[in-house]
């Protein structure tokens, strides 16, 4: 059978072709330049540093390079990463294509889309259901095809409707618990507050940010995206409703050091931006303990304020949701 990147165990040598998810050119302590990898494919990645590197070295394996790895999987405090023996560049005419070597989220398009669209159906709310729908449809395809991040949390395919799509799960069972939430400007906020990510990201390929991500950002981003749909739907910018809209995508990082230009001046707003930090935080978590051996801490979680997570021996919840992926 044939096996990919994180098939392999500890000690075992490979020879695969991968994917460079992230390079950087780093100094040792003693000033000697290598560079700092990350390789994936469809299983998803583990970390390897290319010894003796040099400038032209960095240039030829960057970020996005399809290579051929000669090398050994072995653990380092803790942690997988690739012993490399040698690196080769696979040409093009080698057949290969960057989407095979991409994790997709653990839920397929087709089902994600049709519990959203579920969702949306729920906002009785005629301005928010109507500029959800607008955007949905305006933007559908990257939607249900982005990553939610670069590097961080659901950086995989569809990885922007899988969160989008667990935040209305939990947004679901909280308004059954709080009755005094607005349910349809909850359900509104959690599908439009990373929406801006198509904007603010190349795809789901050796994802980049753009040029209006890096000068601009997702919240900016989303926040034009409304009032455009408001315009082309006729309502009025003056509306409350669609204040209570723009404040929700606004606010939702819940800080200003978290880069918020707003903080969060709604119940529904607070409550948005919690969802989105606990699924991330527990997205983070979760994809670091499934690359830690039971009995075992992950690596340092720079979301989680780097701290370390200790995975049980005996964790058979992990277990089974390592093999819905």
């Amino acid at each position: 059978m044939y096996k990919r990147l994180l098939d392999y165990n500890d000690g075992e040598e490979l020879e695969l072709v991968l994917l460079i998810k992230s390079s950087q050119l780093l100094h040792t302590k003693k000033g000697k330049l290598y560079l700092a990898l990350t390789f994936c494919d469809a299983s998803g990645e583990i970390r390897g540093n290319y010894w003796d590197a040099g400038s032209q070295d960095a240039v030829s394996y960057s970020e996005g390079t399809i290579v051929e790895v000669d090398g050994k999987r072995e653990e380092y405090q803790n942690q997988p990463q690739l012993k490399i023996y040698s690196l080769r560049v696979v040409g093009p005419e080698e057949g290969y294509d960057l989407d095979q070597f991409i994790k997709a989220a653990p839920e397929t398009i087709s089902v994600m889309k049709a519990e959203i669209y579920n969702y949306a159906s729920e906002i009785i709310n005629s301005t928010w259901s109507k500029i959800v729908q607008y955007l949905l449809k305006k933007w559908n395809q990257p939607f249900f095809d982005y990553p939610a991040g670069k590097s961080n949390h659901h950086a995989v395919r569809s990885g922007l409707a899988y969160h989008t799509v667990s935040m209305l799960r939990d947004a679901k069972a909280l308004t059954a618990n709080y009755p005094q939430v607005n349910r349809s400007l909850l359900y509104a906020g959690c599908i439009l507050h990373d929406m801006g990510k198509v904007l603010e990201l190349t795809g789901p390929a050796a994802t980049q940010y753009t040029t209006e991500g890096n000068l601009i950002g997702h919240l900016v981003l989303i926040d034009e995206q409304i009032m455009l749909a408001a315009r082309e739907l006729k309502i009025s910018p003056e509306s409350e409703d669609l204040l209570l809209l723009r404040h929700m995508v606004l606010s939702h990082h819940g800080k200003y050091e978290y880069g918020s230009p707003k903080l969060p001046a709604l119940l529904e707003a607070e409550l948005l931006h919690r969802i989105d930090d606990l699924d991330a935080s527990i997205y983070a978590i979760t994809n670091a303990l499934q690359q830690t051996k039971p009995g075992n801490f992950t690596a340092n979680i720079m979301s989680q304020g780097g701290r370390k997570f200790y995975r049980p021996k005996e964790d058979q919840a992990l277990t089974e949701s390592r093999k819905l992926e």
